[in-house]
Formats: structure tokens, C-alpha cells, sequence
């Protein structure tokens, strides 16, 4: 098995704008920003945000606004590397899901979430309009709500592809929201820039390679979750030219190891993750599960160390997916199936 070393930290020097690159306009208040269906209104930019989704949260440490930041929730491993600090000095009101009381006590002007399962019709936390009745907008990730129905609770069903444009709206809309547009164009061009780059390391790709991606597993001897065609991982194969094995279009899917095997995909991407809901989700268990499995031990990415290792957090709809490109990118050329 091998584990691909993961790329240089985002936003150290994506934050900076590029010599002779023009100031963006400074954002005109009040604002009105069409966001998941709802019409949101600032008067200023927002001085104390809770951030409830570790994606969200990171996106607003990139674009240099942690001081703002008065409080995160729902975490799946640590935080981008270079934002340690910063991140030290936010209080954490829960690692999983906070509670409303826990969030309208730090007294915010902006709620920021990255699923609508945490904040949304049948949100765990709240709805929208509870925050909203305090004069607390909700802003909500469009990965999460664009092409998505989550009407019906729990993690929803994607009704068109991600794709990282996404992504790059939510950078957008929330630089324009804390007047720091300038930041926001200079983390999108460093994303797009790592994409191409990613993307031309492998453009002789060898016909035919494939992939699955396993995120994890109720159990570990039952058949995992692996990614459909519609999420991150969808959108990462397609990218780099990688033909994902697993047919269906949901976005996570359990699909059984036999059936896997028989695709044959030419790697196996693992997902490691700090998060303990399944035992699955430990990563030695997943390659201890991969060495030992009668079925999925024959498979020849395992027999030959096609496994690689990725952070669980680039395998959905955020700001490092772009880690997921690469990482495969780099997997892929080490394995030799790039010329």
C-alpha cells in the first residue's frame, strides 16, 4: 500500500495577489446576495461569523478573515496545514454538531454552512429562518444546494454534477460579503492554476485507467460507500481523464466488494479521516480490510499497491477536492500509467 504525499498547504501564498494584478472594487453596502433560494441582506461586513462545516471554515481562513471568525463546528480532520494557529485561537463549539443555543450565544452576525443537514429544511442545528428571526443570516455552501435536493433530509441527492465552479462561488460570495474581493480572485486563480497543472502532469494517461474511490463503510465487511458519478469524486476522474468504475449517479452509493472486483479498477483511492463513526473510517482498518479480504485481496491494484490514501475531507464537495486532483494526478504518473 501507499500513501502519496500530500500537496503544499493552500492559501499561504494564494492570498496574495500576484504582482501588477488590479485591486477589485471595494463591495458596495448594503448587499443583497441570492444564496441557496433566499435573498440575503449586509449593511456591513459581517464582524462575528460562526462557521458550522470544516470546508467553510477554511475558506474563510484563506480568505484571511479568522479574526472574524467566532466560533466553528463540524470537523473531520485537522485543519489546512499554516492555518494551525490561527485555527488554536478559534473556540470550537463542537466537533460534530452544535447546538443552536451553543451558536446564538457567540453572538454572530452571519452563520455560515456547509450542508444544509446541519442548517437547512431539516436541519439538525436550526433552520434558516430561526437564525434569520434573530437578524442572523444563513449563508449556505452552493456545492450543498445547487443541483442538490436535500428536502428530504440527511445527505440528499444530487441532481446534476459537481463541479468546482461551486466551489469558486462560494469563495466569490464571500469575499464579496466581507469586502475582500481581492483576496477571493487571488485563492480562485491559485485553485484553477493547481487544477491545469494537475491535469497536464498526466495528459498521456494510459486508455482505459480507472478508479474507485472508498470512503468508508458502515461496517467493514459489508459493502462500502464509494463515490457515484454526480460528487467530488465524479467530478475529479472526469477531470483527469480516470474512468470512475462505479456507474451509479448517486453521490455516495454502497456498492458490494465482489462487484468492484469485477470492474477491476486500476486504483483504489482510500480515505482517511480523524472521524470515528464506523470503524471503517480508520484508514489502518481499510488497508488491513484490503490485505486480508478473500475478495478484495485478489484485486490487482491491491496485489500490485495501487492503493493510495486521501485526506476524506477532499473527497466531498469543497475547497480541497483540488487535493483529491492532484493526489490522483501524482498517484497515477508514480504508478507509471502517464507518459
Amino acid at each position: 500500500m501507499t500513501s502519496f504525499r500530500r500537496p503544499a498547504a493552500l492559501g499561504l501564498l494564494a492570498v496574495v495577489l500576484s504582482a501588477g494584478s488590479a485591486l477589485a472594487a471595494p463591495t458596495q453596502y448594503p448587499l443583497e446576495l441570492e444564496n441557496c433560494g433566499r435573498t440575503l441582506t449586509f449593511r456591513q461586513a459581517p464582524a462575528r461569523a460562526v462557521s458550522i462545516g470544516q470546508s467553510t471554515t477554511e475558506i474563510l481562513y484563506l480568505l484571511g478573515l479568522s479574526e472574524k471568525v467566532a466560533g466553528t463546528a463540524l470537523w473531520v480532520g485537522p485543519v489546512l496545514p499554516g492555518y494551525e494557529e490561527a485555527n488554536a485561537k478559534v473556540k470550537r463549539l463542537a466537533d460534530n454538531d452544535p447546538s443552536f443555543e451553543s451558536v446564538v450565544a457567540e453572538r454572530p452576525d452571519l452563520v455560515t454552512t456547509q450542508f444544509e443537514w446541519q442548517v437547512g429544511p431539516q436541519g439538525v442545528v436550526a433552520t434558516p429562518e430561526q437564525f434569520e428571526e434573530l437578524g442572523i443570516p444563513v449563508y449556505t455552501s452552493p456545492a450543498d444546494c445547487k443541483g442538490k435536493d436535500n428536502s428530504g433530509g440527511g445527505d440528499g441527492t444530487r441532481t446534476a454534477r459537481f463541479t468546482m465552479d461551486l466551489v469558486y462561488q462560494e469563495v466569490e460570495d464571500l469575499a464579496r460579503i466581507f469586502d475582500v474581493e481581492d483576496r477571493g480572485a487571488a485563492v480562485v486563480r491559485d485553485l484553477k492554476a493547481r487544477e491545469a497543472a494537475a491535469k497536464a502532469k498526466i495528459a498521456g494517461l494510459e486508455e482505459g485507467t480507472s478508479a474507485v474511490f472508498w470512503f468508508s463503510s458502515a461496517e467493514v465487511d459489508i459493502d462500502p460507500y464509494v463515490a457515484g458519478q454526480s460528487g467530488a469524486p465524479g467530478y475529479v476522474m472526469s477531470l483527469l481523464g480516470v474512468r470512475n468504475v462505479i456507474d451509479s449517479q448517486e453521490e455516495w452509493p454502497t456498492v458490494g466488494w465482489e462487484t468492484i472486483a469485477r470492474a477491476n479498477p486500476t486504483v483504489i483511492v482510500a480515505g482517511k479521516m480523524d472521524r470515528r463513526r464506523f470503524p471503517a473510517d480508520d484508514i489502518a482498518v481499510k488497508l488491513e480490510f484490503l490485505r486480508t479480504d478473500p475478495v478484495a485481496s485478489l484485486m490487482p491494484a491491491v496485489k500490485e499497491g495501487r492503493v493510495v490514501e486521501l485526506d476524506a475531507q477532499a473527497m466531498n464537495p469543497t475547497i480541497r477536492t483540488v487535493y483529491s486532483i492532484e493526489v490522483l494526478a501524482d498517484a497515477l504518473e508514480k504508478a507509471g500509467l502517464a507518459k
